[in-house]
């Protein structure tokens, strides 16, 4: 029976502390409301005539809505040596009570427990992207032995190479490639994309993704600490401690502008009397107020709660924002440059014309060229293939195979000598006579030209180019509307790069650069466009991305380009980049507002506080009640 007993105890206890556990976030807000209860039942006592009930409800209002604030004003002053915003409310309310405004000074500690708690829900907020994302992120994954055994393990007991198993409604554990199977994913939690996205043999799935179809197997290729998603995490989380260049003004204003406020009020409670003829108690009053509405509470808050909400809304759409400087500064570019290979483009070549010569079909050359080219590792090879539509089983086979690097391949299929590559290679003269003026005319629209040639002649031509991406045309012009130059600069030829440049409409393009030549152009920029943005992908771009104001990677790109950029794409949606602008446009627009308004409304109170027009309830309530505003205009940015 005792051990019964003590489970029995153990079970309330643990149910008790997750009690505990979910109220505590709110614990602040509580307080805050807890003491604004305490100060309507004071004042209905002191109403009713019971003046020290009324007292102690008014005391015990200060105690528990002001002991969060008090203790985190004492504790930042005695570590940092400085002065804050928390003191001046501190004393604000102490000196209220002392010359018998309890009420008063009671609804000053309620306003400001109340802002406190707003401030602290937009950092909950924030956090709750964090835990929402990690809550994610599966703790077992289904592992296939050697045997074909399968086992549960820990997601940390997992190593590159390993063969999981996914099955349907189940999240994706680690990044990894599809050995077996197809289905659809749900990647909203990495891309803010609703739309199920499928997936086949080869293509590459994403930790925290959710599988939603068919069952399939995927082999690790990366550790669980370098994936997509941790990244994501270990980004946001990086970004939400950083502090923007206005956020650390303001921090470094407010200890200067609070001693001056106490100097202020430290002389208002002594020469008022001899220079103006006030009387002391009317001294001390006005001292008081002043205290209450010079303190800097509206301007401090008008920076923190924006750029949070503002951060936590690009992590949301797949925008990541390494801090809030970076985030600052996108609303401030002028000129944006992009690397073509990769961020303009998909990255690889696809077939864009097949013209076969007379008497023989598309489809038939592109049955023998996928043939020969099955075997080959090299791009144009993938999308030959690619395009056939055939897999190896469909396909004839090849003798006598000969793969000449850099050249072509040729080979006997069905005991004709069929010869694919270069115009050199198959023979220039009839390859030339064959293309006329098509083939030039292919070559000056960016493609690459690939002839074939079987025991009959030039067969055939096959163009391939790496095309650009669905979303980059309209991409670019969303920058161009929003004010912004747009450049290419890419290693590739004059030729390429003219056709990707008038194809994307996009301002201008340098063509031929090397990594250096790069960083050269983005100086360029630079001079003449101040802030400026590098957009890439490759580790050849990471020094010009170093080398731009904000240096923007693509979520697909290499390690390199990531750990080099300010800002990264998640999904490599370059459409995101006129949202990422916009949103830290709008959040620059916002804490403009935040700042003049909550300065001019400091400057109104004490201006009405001197002519004695403004009582303390007011001051209250016009001091506390801007901080309110202020934070609530910034968390509007959390849409």
């Amino acid at each position: 029976m005792d051990a019964e007993a003590k489970v029995v105890r153990r079970h309330v206890a643990w149910r008790q502390y997750d009690w505990f556990r979910r109220i505590k976030p709110h614990l602040e807000l509580i307080a805050a409301l807890v003491s604004g209860l305490l100060i309507a039942a004071g004042w209905i006592m002191d109403r009713q005539g019971f003046v020290t009930a009324a007292v102690v409800s008014y005391l015990l209002a200060f105690v528990i809505g002001g002991y969060a604030k008090a203790k985190e004003g004492i504790e930042s002053t005695i570590k940092d040596r400085k002065l804050n915003v928390e003191i001046l409310m501190i004393l604000a309310a102490i000196g209220s009570a002392l010359i018998g405004y309890w009420s008063e000074g009671a609804i000053l500690i309620f306003i400001f427990a109340l802002s406190g708690a707003l401030e602290t829900y937009t950092m909950n907020r924030s956090s709750r992207e964090i835990s929402a994302l990690l809550e994610l992120q599966p703790e077992t994954a289904v592992r296939i032995r050697d045997g074909g055994e399968e086992e549960t393990v820990s997601v940390r007991q997992l190593r590159v190479g390993d063969i999981l198993l996914i099955r349907p409604g189940e999240r994706i554990p680690v990044d990894g490639t599809i050995l077996e199977g197809s289905t659809s994913l749900d990647e909203s939690a990495l891309t803010g994309e609703s739309m199920p996205v499928s997936k086949k043999m080869s293509d590459e799935v994403y930790a925290g993704t959710v599988n939603l179809r068919g069952t399939i197997t995927i082999v690790m290729n990366k550790p669980a600490s370098e994936t997509l998603f941790q990244k994501i995490i270990d980004l946001v989380q990086s970004a939400q401690s950083e502090k923007s260049p206005s956020q650390l003004f303001i921090e470094r204003f407010e200890n200067i502008y609070v001693k001056i406020v106490l100097f202020c009020v430290g002389l208002m409670m002594v020469l008022p009397p001899f220079a103006l003829g006030w009387s002391w108690e009317e001294t001390w009053y006005r001292a008081m107020v002043l205290l209450v509405v010079a303190s800097p509470c509206a301007l401090v808050a008008s920076i923190m709660p924006a750029s949070l909400s503002a951060i936590s809304n690009g992590a949301r759409n797949g925008i990541l924002v390494k801090g809030g400087v970076h985030l600052e500064n996108l609303g401030k570019i002028r000129a944006v440059a992009f690397d073509k290979t990769g961020t303009l483009t998909k990255g690889k070549p696809v077939v864009t014309d097949v013209i076969a010569r007379e008497g023989l079909s598309e489809q038939d050359l592109l049955y023998h060229a996928a043939a020969l080219e099955r075997f080959s590792n090299h791009p144009l090879a993938s999308a030959i293939v690619e395009r056939s539509g055939l897999d190896s089983g469909e396909l004839p086979k090849v003798a006598d195979m000969e793969d000449i690097a850099g050249y072509g391949i040729r080979g006997t299929v069905n005991g004709i000598l069929w010869t694919i590559g270069k115009a050199e290679f198959v023979g220039r003269e009839e390859a030339e006579q064959f293309a006329g003026s098509i083939g030039p005319k292919l070559a000056d629209q960016g493609r690459t030209v690939v002839y074939m040639r079987d025991d009959q002649g030039i067969a055939g031509v096959i163009a391939l180019r790496d095309v650009i991406r669905d979303e980059t045309v309209n991409a670019i012009r969303s920058l161009k509307r929003a004010g912004i130059h747009t450049m290419m600069i890419t290693g590739d030829s004059e030729t390429t790069a003219a056709a990707i440049a008038s194809e994307s409409g996009i301002d201008a393009y340098t063509a031929g650069c090397l990594p250096e030549r790069k960083v050269e152009a983005i100086k360029e920029l630079k001079h003449r466009y101040r802030t400026v943005a590098m957009v890439g992908d490759g580790i050849n771009d990471a020094p010009a991305l170093a080398a731009a104001s904000v240096g923007i990677a693509m979520g697909e790109g290499t390690d390199v380009a990531m750990q080099t950029a300010d800002v990264i794409l998640v999904k490599n949606d370059l459409e995101k980049l006129a949202y990422a602008v916009k949103l830290s446009r709008r959040m620059t627009r916002i804490v403009k507002q935040n700042i003049f308004f909550s300065i001019s409304m400091i400057i109104l109170l004490i201006i009405t506080n001197f002519m004695h027009v403004l009582d303390l309830p007011l001051g209250v309530i016009g001091h506390e009640g801007s901080t309110l505003l202020v934070i609530l205009n910034g968390l509007r940015l959390l849409r």
